[in-house]
């Protein structure tokens, strides 16, 4: 008699989703809806804020470092304000990472180093990123993991 296969119902999905925060509108709509896929899927949502390396800002002396780092705190307080008002009806296993440099590599560096099974991102708010590609184009040509745009 074969051995028939049987599907392991919540075992085939993402375990890891990586969603880049910036704060921006879009960036907190691409984290909206990754926080439903990982409850959906029961996925770690792993949080990314990339902190710009602002070489120029540094050289005269500006306080790029702790800028940075202050815009990082803000935005995790944010994110535990409403995970706290969706606790006990909205519930996500989350973590918050930062890395360092330009958003495209350290999108790249967090998907890699967290085995991120699929990454979202918002979809650019800049113009000038139809002409020469925003972070989502570029991490979707890489070719690597899922990537959903959100718009």
């Amino acid at each position: 008699m074969a051995e028939q296969h049987q599907f392991e119902r919540g075992t085939d999905g993402p375990k890891v989703i990586v969603v880049g925060m910036d704060g921006s509108d879009s960036s907190w709509r691409a984290t909206s809806y990754a926080a439903g896929l990982a409850r959906r899927q029961h996925a770690l949502l792993a949080i990314v804020y990339v902190q710009p390396v602002l070489a120029a800002g540094a050289a005269l002396g500006a306080p790029v470092a702790e800028t940075t780092d202050e815009i990082a705190e803000d935005l995790v307080a944010q994110i535990r304000d409403a995970a706290d008002r969706l606790r006990g009806i909205f519930e996500v296993r989350w973590e918050f990472h930062t890395f360092r440099g330009d958003a495209y590599s350290g999108m790249v560096k967090a998907a890699d180093e967290l085995k991120a099974d699929a990454v979202v991102v918002g979809a650019s708010e800049q113009a000038g990123h139809r002409f020469i590609g925003s972070v989502a184009i570029r991490l979707v040509k890489a070719g690597r993991w899922p990537v959903t745009v959100v718009p």
